[in-house]
């Protein structure tokens, strides 16, 4: 297949960002799209944050792929700006709530890319409902064994907030290890306050990851999945994960780390318009 050549970089990007219901309350939602109004041919494109994070680490690349089709991230809920869930949830319900919003969008068919856990809401989101995902790119993809299930089902992170503060360091050294070594401050500072910004539920949706049956579950999707493996967290995991989807291809992304999206926006940009194209 003949890639597609990139979009006219002097094309402006227009960001909005807007509220929408879900079955857990009001749920905020980044959009993007080019100075053409948005009335492209492309399928529109649907991205899910990690867990603690919110949608802002789309922020860049929003920028890059809003040239030539509409972009979507919305703040998963309990996460960014968006409502909690009453209780903690599933991956599935996450999934759940997100069809809720492709709904409201009045989007028949959407290709998701996800980000470590988001990629998780991706898959489940397909499996659930099969007919309104088209291709799904994931970047980097957790894959937790029993020791490490057991390990955070002891002690989940993050920590809940605490009087006397005693909490802020030792997630803010958590943040420090989560984003890289070469992270500057303004980008840490960031991946932080999403942390912060959820509060005494912070932990919900890492806990949803971790024990989602993530093998099994994969084997059950039907679309053609791009696997981005950057050299982070979840760089082990790759070939692993590559055999265990039907229609899987594996990307390399040699001295990218776990800080791409902020850093080399670009670079998911053209893996994944290549494949979406």
């Amino acid at each position: 297949m003949m890639s597609r050549k990139r979009p006219d970089t002097a094309l402006q990007v227009h960001v909005r960002r807007m509220y929408l219901d879900c079955r857990y309350g009001q749920l905020h939602l980044r959009s993007a799209f080019s100075g053409n109004g948005g009335f492209d041919e492309l399928t529109s494109l649907v991205c899910l944050h990690p867990f603690p994070r919110s949608s802002r680490v789309f922020t860049g690349l929003m920028g890059e792929m809003g040239r030539d089709r509409t972009i979507y991230a919305p703040d998963l809920p309990g996460y960014g700006q968006s409502d909690p869930p009453p209780r903690p949830p599933t991956i599935g319900d996450y999934a759940a709530a997100m069809a809720d919003v492709l709904g409201h969008l009045r989007l028949r068919q959407v290709d998701l890319l996800g980000r470590g856990e988001g990629s998780l809401v991706a898959a489940e989101l397909a499996i659930q409902f099969p007919e309104l995902i088209r291709r799904i790119v994931m970047v980097g993809v957790p894959l937790p064994d029993d020791l490490e299930r057991r390990a955070f089902n002891e002690s989940p992170r993050p920590m809940a907030p605490r009087l006397d503060g005693s909490h802020l360091l030792v997630e803010w050294e958590r943040s420090r290890a989560d984003c890289g070594a070469d992270a500057n401050v303004n980008r840490l500072a960031a991946a932080f306050a999403d942390k912060a910004a959820a509060g005494q539920m912070g932990w919900w949706g890492s806990s949803a990851a971790v024990n989602y049956p993530v093998a099994e579950r994969l084997g059950r999707i039907q679309h053609p999945v791009l696997l981005l493996r950057p050299e982070d967290g979840d760089w082990g995991n790759g070939p692993k994960v590559q055999q265990l989807l039907p229609r899987g291809q594996l990307v390399e992304l040699a001295g990218q780390g776990p800080d791409l999206l902020d850093i080399s926006p670009s670079v998911v940009a053209d893996e994944a318009r290549r494949f979406l194209s």
